[in-house]
């Protein structure tokens, strides 16, 4: 009788803020991210200078939590959701904790993109959604065996979530997602005429 299993799982953290910690407000996160946007010059200067679509202070600020207090509390909150996600992936710690290494803003305009990345360095990353407008872009995340696959045939339109190459989300405001920092992602074409805003993180294991 044969036996076919999975192996080598790859694990999507999806909750709402809200179910840990204290409330966040996502409309005063959004007002302070704006606030922030609109007075971090080095940030502005970054992304003019590097071609980036709308705005980012993943290049120019790290003491967000110490500018507003609800970034100091949002750091609380995901302190929750990812010691509950580290649970899950049964990570043995060694005495050591994962500890949040960076925190920042992306505004992304009508046409903006986020190209495929992997966040290197770090174990855990991950985002939560403040605003996503009608017609806003998922999130994309990749195989990670995809570059291996070299001779494989295309999955079938209708496979089963695990075995596609690649994967949708398509986040709410108060959504948290995470994923160990390894796995491939990316943020398709914003096609909406808001802008989405979201706060991105970075855990490290120390």
């Amino acid at each position: 009788m044969s036996n076919i299993s999975s192996l080598f799982v790859t694990r999507l953290y999806r909750a709402k803020l809200a179910e840990k910690g204290d409330p966040i407000d996502t409309s005063e996160l959004e007002a302070s991210c704006w606030s922030i946007a609109e007075d971090d010059e080095a940030g502005q200067n970054w992304c003019e200078e590097n071609g980036y679509p709308g705005y980012t202070s993943y290049a120019s600020l790290t003491d967000l939590g110490w500018r507003f207090e609800i970034f100091k509390r949002l750091e609380q909150v995901l302190d929750l959701h990812v010691a509950s996600f580290a649970e899950d992936l049964e990570f043995d710690l060694d005495g050591r904790v994962l500890e949040l290494e960076d925190l920042w803003i992306n505004i992304l305009p009508q046409g903006g993109v986020h190209t495929s990345h992997i966040h290197p360095h770090s174990v855990v990353s991950g985002t939560t959604y403040v605003t996503i407008p009608d017609g806003a872009s998922a999130i994309k995340f990749e195989d990670p065996r995809l570059q291996m696959m070299m001779a494989a045939p295309a999955r079938r339109k209708d496979a089963r979530a695990e075995l596609r190459s690649f994967h949708y989300q398509q986040p709410e405001p108060g959504d948290v997602l995470l994923w160990e920092s390894w796995l491939r992602h990316e943020v398709p074409v914003n096609m909406a005429e808001d802008e989405r805003i979201s706060v991105s993180f970075n855990y490290a294991w120390r």
